[in-house]
């Protein structure tokens, strides 16, 4: 797609192809209550001097404050606060109140429990198109050694959780499946006995296997996303690793690409494909995506939520 033919979702869609870390950015208004709120858009920029920036869309409500702030703070997220992600990207009243934080040294709120956060003052505003550059000058900072919350692609991901699962798994005879989705629709196989497309897996990565395979089956360009279900088959002996992939666009060279919400009445190969592709519906509705664990007909939904990180 070229750039006078793309639009600004399409642009932001690309965009999000990029895993960041999720930060909450902190400061005082003039009234000395603090602020904050959620940000992907963090980057160090120097060790000497000590630099950091941070976009801020100029809609933002926090706008004015933060460009008048002498000081502000970064939080990075650590993998087990999705709910704070969420509470400082949505318009809650007072966003402080659900969290545990304290004062920094510049009275920047500092949140407890995150991977990192440093305190910076505000060095230089750069205008950038509908954003403005903050670049802070690091003066105070800490590293807790918790592992941080990524996002990609409209949704939360803990790489530690995801590594964990697929070790698991590893242990049995693999065999690796993908929601393949494209504009809300997802790739199935078969014309009257419909499956999700699987391969087996073997040495290497799970993703790349899976990758070269979709691929390959499709003719279509293929990005593999992040875990959708980890499920042992008692029926087939093996450990199916499941992942969220997305399509490019085209036709597909084996299969089609169908609405899930209107295959309730649809045959499928296997029971636990019919249970993913129903889940998968039910949670494109709801904007709210989990991972299964568990086996072919008992098992639990961790759920990762997929607001979006907005200023």
């Amino acid at each position: 797609m070229t750039l006078q033919l793309a639009d600004p979702r399409a642009l932001r869609d690309a965009f999000g192809a990029f895993a960041t870390g999720v930060t909450v950015v902190t400061a005082q208004d003039a009234d000395g209550r603090p602020i904050g709120f959620t940000a992907n858009s963090f980057t160090s920029v120097s060790l000497d001097p000590p630099l950091l920036l941070v976009c801020l869309a100029k809609t933002s409500r926090n706008y004015a404050t933060m460009t008048g702030a002498k000081h502000f703070a970064v939080n990075v997220l650590s993998e087990g606060q999705k709910d704070v992600s969420n509470t400082f990207a949505r318009p809650v009243e007072d966003r402080f109140a659900a969290v545990e934080w304290q004062a920094g040294a510049a009275g920047c709120p500092i949140l407890g429990n995150v991977s990192a956060w440093f305190e910076c003052a505000t060095e230089k505003l750069v205008e950038a198109g509908d954003h403005v550059i903050l670049m802070g000058r690091i003066e105070a900072f800490e590293n807790s050694g918790l592992n941080g919350l990524g996002y990609a692609r409209g949704g939360y991901f803990t790489p530690i959780l995801a590594s964990k699962a697929v070790s698991a798994a590893a242990e049995g005879n693999i065999e690796l499946g993908a929601v393949l989705e494209r504009h809300s629709e997802v790739l199935l196989i078969g014309d009257d006995v419909f499956s999700l497309p699987t391969c087996d897996g073997k040495d290497g990565s799970p993703a790349d296997i899976l990758r070269d395979y979709l691929e390959e089956l499709t003719g279509l360009s293929v990005t593999i996303g992040f875990l959708y279900s980890v499920y042992e088959g008692k029926s087939d002996g093996k450990q199916h690793i499941v992942y969220r992939a997305f399509a490019s666009e085209g036709e597909p060279r084996n299969g089609r690409f169908l609405k899930p919400d209107t295959l309730a009445k649809t045959h499928f190969k296997t029971s636990s494909t019919a249970d993913i592709v129903a889940r998968f519906a039910v949670e494109s509705q709801l904007g709210n995506f989990g991972v299964y664990f568990g086996d072919e007909t008992v098992g639990t939904v961790r759920s990762v939520p997929t607001k979006a990180a907005q200023p």
